[in-house]
């Protein structure tokens, strides 16, 4: 039972490292311009074909193709189609900024709203109409041997997938709190009119937010099609696990997020060692029991208004 307890939780947290990644582009994006991007696990599905198709023109195979058969691609194609899913869905994010959010952000309402779940409706409906619905077997860079410790059994592309998300999320987090750009960006999120007075360029960096956003989204579909399939749909659960990360962790707060979505996948897998057709109804009854008591996350400061 030990066993498998921890194999869960290693499981989990490869997972969760996922989630944690599209919690902190939700993050990134609300705290610096108070707008969401309702499209992420669109963005999620996009950064894994991408990266697939990235792979089949370097083994000059039709972008179309939905499979690899026999073929490995070697470690060199797989670090340049990793670069190419996330130059690609930067330029996404850029796009979307400024097609989707800039022209309604700050204004009545909420056309944001559906101008990104629009944007996230298109990238999909093209997916499909290149690639159709049928998953893709992706082949993992590191190998798909399953390696064995303590008894307990991983696949290599879990760890690659968690220590990628710890990778990234240390240094975004010394970014934010070391460098004069994350500096900047607290700045932004504080008050965008004073450090607009102050000589920032808050139209940069509400851009960079969403280049960064996407490219965290990009990046957690490249590494989780090895290990679940590429398929057009796979980024509607783990933007939805994302996000409830987010909420959990609070949406202010980078950190929270982040623990937020490690927890949320380590939950999934302890309960699937129970009863896996529960596992939706403890994540979401968890989200609920949380915003109840605390509506802006665990770790998230509720906002005063002066008057």
């Amino acid at each position: 039972m030990t066993v498998a307890l921890l194999q869960a939780i290693l499981s989990g947290l490869a997972v969760g490292g996922a989630y944690a990644l599209v919690a902190l582009g939700f993050s990134i994006t609300f705290t610096t311009t108070k707008t969401l991007n309702f499209s992420h696990g669109e963005f999620v599905s996009a950064g894994a074909f991408i990266g697939m198709s990235a792979l089949f023109l370097m083994l000059g195979m039709p972008v179309s193709s939905t499979s690899f058969g026999t073929t490995e691609p070697s470690l060199t194609a797989q670090l340049l189609a990793f670069a190419a899913a996330l130059g690609v869905m930067g330029l996404l994010g850029w796009l979307l900024y400024v097609a989707g959010v800039r022209p309604f952000a700050g204004r009545p309402g909420m056309a944001w709203v559906m101008s990104t779940l629009g944007f996230g409706v298109i990238l999909q409906s093209i997916g499909l109409a290149i690639w159709g619905p049928k998953p893709v077997v992706v082949p993992a860079p590191v190998g798909d041997e399953v390696i064995r410790f303590w008894g307990i059994g991983v696949r290599p592309q879990e760890l690659l997938t968690l220590g990628v998300s710890v990778a990234v999320m240390l240094v975004f987090d010394h970014v934010m709190n070391r460098t004069m750009v994350g500096k900047a960006m607290r700045a932004v999120a504080a008050n965008g009119q004073i450090a607009s007075l102050m000589g920032i360029n808050t139209q940069a960096v509400m851009i960079g937010a969403f280049v960064v956003s996407a490219a965290l989204a990009g990046l957690s579909g490249f590494l989780l099609a090895p290990i679940a399939q590429a398929s057009l749909f796979m980024g509607l659960a783990v933007g939805l696990k994302g996000f409830s990360g987010a909420m959990i962790g609070g949406l202010s707060n980078p950190r929270g997020c982040v623990i937020g979505g490690f927890a949320l996948g380590v939950l999934e897998s302890l309960i699937n060692l129970w009863q896996a057709q529960w596992r939706e109804v403890a994540v979401f009854a968890l989200v609920i029991l949380v915003l109840a008591f605390r509506p802006t996350g665990l770790f998230g400061k509720p906002v005063v208004e002066k008057v």
